[in-house]
């Protein structure tokens, strides 16, 4: 994978080898709000995904549960990352053109927004349909602004005001040890790092297995914090496991977080989120220098539809009192 530097594709350059070159790099950091440039006016926006991407998940699980599907339109990358980035294959399976600017590639939404940006061209992207621009690319920011700025209007209240702390508490724990652990074990570049990688993944896991043992949700009742942890958790097995060298234990070894899982994934609208083909074919395809071959395991069977009891389990307030 490549970035952009002044606008232009620079294929020698990633997103984690960047030391070597100089340039300050560009920020779309907006929000939706009634006194900034992006009002949350229905129709207005646009979202940029791939099914593949656990960041671009989040964002797409927000716009499913409060029933944006006609409020916010989405446009879906082809999960096979090449040399010339995220690009828009609407022939194949699952994916999609860009019916807002007709590009051929999302660097070219960048480029649409600034034609000197410097920096990642990533998913999830948030557009601005009528100011012409990018709002955001930073996934938890373009989650809790959806969930904010249209959360009273309809749906569930995933970021209540008063227990925001709280979910962002969690949100924090989860992401630098698992979020962002389960990349640190699969590139890692020596057999220390991938261990200590391993090691906070796996204690993670192990953290959250325990606190879903009496609740149903992380923080009793589904909020952002849930659909921050439901996208690494539903690619474990299928991907992690295997293609990152996470073999310790399975999800499925870990009863309450598997349950945990399936009852998202039983959610209405969430199944419909979850790709598995366009999951698979990313990661085993799109990292040459993990999986050279391009091979796509044919394995493991996940039911995500299996039954479950979560449902029974009582919910928690922030300060541990049920309800």
């Amino acid at each position: 994978m490549g970035r952009l530097i002044d606008g232009t594709w620079r294929t020698d350059v990633t997103n984690e080898a960047t030391a070597d070159i100089d340039y300050e790099g560009t920020e779309f950091r907006g929000e939706l709000g009634e006194d900034g440039p992006h009002p949350a006016d229905p129709g207005r926006y646009h979202l940029y995904v791939s099914r593949a991407c656990p960041w671009a998940h989040g964002a797409v699980l927000v716009r499913t549960l409060l029933g944006l599907e006609d409020a916010i339109t989405m446009d879906v990358v082809d999960p096979h990352r090449k040399n010339d980035g995220w690009e828009f294959t609407p022939g194949k399976d699952g994916c999609t053109p860009d019916t807002v600017g007709g590009n051929g590639y999302l660097r070219e939404v960048y480029t649409a927004a600034d034609p000197t940006y410097t920096g990642r061209v990533s998913v999830p992207v948030l557009w601005d349909a009528e100011a012409d621009t990018v709002v955001n690319d930073e996934s938890v920011e373009i989650m809790r602004t959806l969930a904010d700025a249209f959360a009273p209007r309809r749906g569930p209240d995933l970021y209540p005001e008063r227990r925001r702390d709280a979910i962002d508490e969690v949100i924090d724990a989860i992401h630098e040890p698992l979020n962002e652990g389960v990349y640190r074990a699969g590139f890692a570049s020596t057999q220390e790092e991938y261990e200590a990688a391993a090691a906070e993944v796996f204690g993670a896991l192990d953290r959250w297995e325990s606190v879903l043992a009496d609740r149903r949700f992380l923080l009793g009742d589904l909020t952002l914090a849930d659909l921050r942890l439901f996208p690494t958790l539903v690619r474990f097995d299928a991907v992690y496991h295997t293609h990152f060298k996470l073999n310790a234990r399975r999800l499925v070894d870990h009863p309450n977080l598997w349950a945990y899982v399936r009852d998202i994934y039983q959610q209405p609208g969430v199944a419909e989120t979850v790709n598995v083909a366009h999951i698979e074919e990313h990661y085993y395809r799109s990292h040459d220098g993990i999986n050279p071959a391009g091979f796509v395991p044919v394995g493991p069977d996940l039911d995500f539809e299996a039954p479950h009891d979560r449902n029974e389990l009582p919910g928690a307030v922030p300060d541990g009192r049920r309800r």
